[in-house]
């Protein structure tokens, strides 16, 4: 083989030729005035002769590169030369062999396919980091040269091999891809460790949710979303959204969430519930951000309430099929201070399915936001079953798979259109009470004809009126009218609620033994299994209790 007409087809070869040749033919001129540019010292004729690289060998440069190169010809890629770095990593190989038997750390590599394709299609093609049977991993780079005039076709075509030692790079590479791995999983265990481990399950409502992280490495973020039980047959529903990714972000979210269980405990409108989560976001860290929208339920009004900070809207879908989507309001996200959020409503009457979700199931980087939106309704509108069933269709529907580049939270809720005997398990009953002497006792005789209906054990019975005439007694000393008596019964507890028209919420003290008063609520706390109260909107209160019932009463 003819190593130096091969050379002349190296990439950048005749390009170094043409310039060598340029800086000859220019002869050094210097116009009047100009300053002389600094010229190189001329060797002295004591000076060791440099020889040019035109005069160099290409065989002795090759042997004494530290890449391993190899060179083939033919259609069968038979061996023309090996260099001294390629024999030192694999041995010393045979030329004319055929490379495919002689070279099979090659074969191993899976580089012969390519071989083939740089010498059909006359182009150069390089493949990195591939770990070889010396276990060094190498960045291979195939080049087409031709023998002679290059006429030969593909018998006189043959293909260069470099081979460069990338093994330190490599191995620095994945170092560090399983540092990402480990922050990645450190992130989705910070993560799905501050999520509901079980979700509450209220009485009135079915409920499902999933998490999905993103794929990509350390694009585990805040998404989160919550099942909050109230009291009086009320639910609170948080989904959010952290911005940002990795450990930061989880452990923002943590401490939204938590602040958001404390903040509902105090049963709360929605929009205060946010005005309270953005001053505290902003003292978390004022750079992080967050979007939450907050929701409650209450079944005896058939809506969801809410509030939206920045957040997806609420999407309901009702028992015909037909889907809403929750309109405004919608303030700023959280973090961002000097907005006043507002509530609002959609219904969510018996039959209907609610969709909480995070902005990694609907947006895509090639598409609208609103695009992914409707595409989730259409979805929806179709989605039946329970509520895992539905909230797996509309993540398969969104094509979230694995390496999804966001992370995906959904809640999924239910009010379930009850009949039959099931029904018979879910009863309400009110009463609307004038103020005077007479109040007390009616609403007394109502409780008792109600829970004897409902076919409550005596102590049940007996305990239900007595609370029930506590908290009448506590509104018509200490509220204003209009006041209403309401039962509700499910197939887990029975709830008695009394509103009035005063927003003065009561609390639990201790009477004195000369005190007339002050022992209604401590009575009611005493004997129910939970009490509590709350300020209803446009003014006024409720103060409820709520009585666990036996098994033998829900079943």
């Amino acid at each position: 083989m003819n190593f130096t007409r091969w050379s002349a087809r190296l990439p950048g070869t005749q390009r170094r030729a043409a310039a060598r040749t340029e800086q000859t033919a220019s002869p050094d001129r210097r116009g009047e005035g100009s300053v002389p540019a600094a010229r190189a010292e001329r060797p002295t004729d004591e000076s060791p002769s440099v020889p040019a690289v035109d005069e160099l060998r290409v065989r002795e440069v090759l042997d004494r590169v530290p890449s391993l190169v190899a060179l083939v010809h033919g259609p069968d890629h038979r061996i023309a030369y090996v260099n001294d770095a390629y024999t030192t990593a694999f041995g010393v190989r045979p030329l004319g062999e055929r490379a495919r038997e002689a070279l099979p750390e090659l074969d191993a590599l899976g580089l012969f396919p390519l071989l083939d394709q740089v010498q059909r299609s006359g182009k150069p093609r390089t493949v990195k980091s591939r770990k070889a049977p010396d276990g060094r991993s190498y960045t291979f780079t195939c080049i087409p040269v031709a023998e002679g005039d290059g006429k030969g076709g593909s018998d006189g075509r043959g293909v260069l091999v470099f081979a460069t030692d990338v093994t330190d790079h490599a191995e620095a590479a994945e170092r560090l891809r399983a540092s990402e791995r480990r922050q990645r999983e450190t992130a989705v265990t910070l993560q799905r460790s501050l999520l509901p481990q079980e979700l509450e399950q209220p009485d009135d409502l079915r409920i499902a949710a999933t998490y999905h992280p993103g794929g990509t490495e350390a694009a585990v973020g805040g998404d989160w979303y919550d099942v909050i039980t109230l009291g009086g047959g009320r639910t609170a529903l948080v989904i959010g959204d952290v911005m940002g990714r990795g450990v930061r972000a989880a452990a923002v979210m943590g401490q939204l969430r938590t602040a958001v269980r404390a903040y509902a405990r105090l049963d709360l409108p929605p929009h205060e519930v946010l005005q309270l989560l953005d001053g505290l976001a902003a003292e978390i860290d004022a750079n992080q951000i967050a979007t939450c929208a907050y929701a409650i339920h209450d079944p005896n009004e058939g809506k969801l309430v809410y509030s939206s900070a920045g957040h997806l809207p609420i999407l309901v879908r009702d028992e015909n099929g037909t889907v809403l989507r929750a309109d405004e309001p919608t303030g700023p996200p959280l973090g961002t201070g000097g907005w006043m959020h507002a509530s609002g409503s959609i219904p969510l009457a018996p039959g209907s399915t609610a969709v909480l979700y995070t902005d990694g199931l609907v947006e895509r980087r090639d598409a609208d936001l609103d695009e992914g939106i409707a595409a989730l309704e259409r979805a929806l509108a179709g989605a039946t079953g329970t509520p895992q069933v539905v909230c797996d269709r509309l993540v398969r529907s969104a094509g979230v798979t694995p390496d999804h580049d966001d992370d995906v939270a959904v809640l999924v809720l239910q009010h379930p259109a009850r009949t039959g005997a099931d029904g018979e398990l879910f009863r309400n009953a009110a009463l609307e009470l004038l103020g005077g002497v007479e109040a007390a006792p009616r609403a007394r005789a109502f409780a008792s004809g109600v829970l004897t209906s409902w076919r409550f054990p005596a102590d049940l019975h007996d305990l239900g009126v007595l609370a029930t005439s506590e908290l009448v007694a506590n509104s018509l000393q200490h509220g204003t009218p209009p006041m209403r008596l309401r039962l509700r019964r499910t197939d887990r507890r029975l709830i008695i609620e009394v509103t009035d028209g005063d927003d003065h919420l009561p609390r639990r003290r201790r009477a004195e033994p000369g005190d007339e008063s002050g022992r209604g609520i401590a009575i009611v706390a005493t004997i129910a299994s939970n009490w509590g109260c709350r300020r209803t909107p446009g003014g006024g209160k409720a103060v409820w209790c709520e009585f666990a019932l036996p098994r033998t009463q829900t079943t």
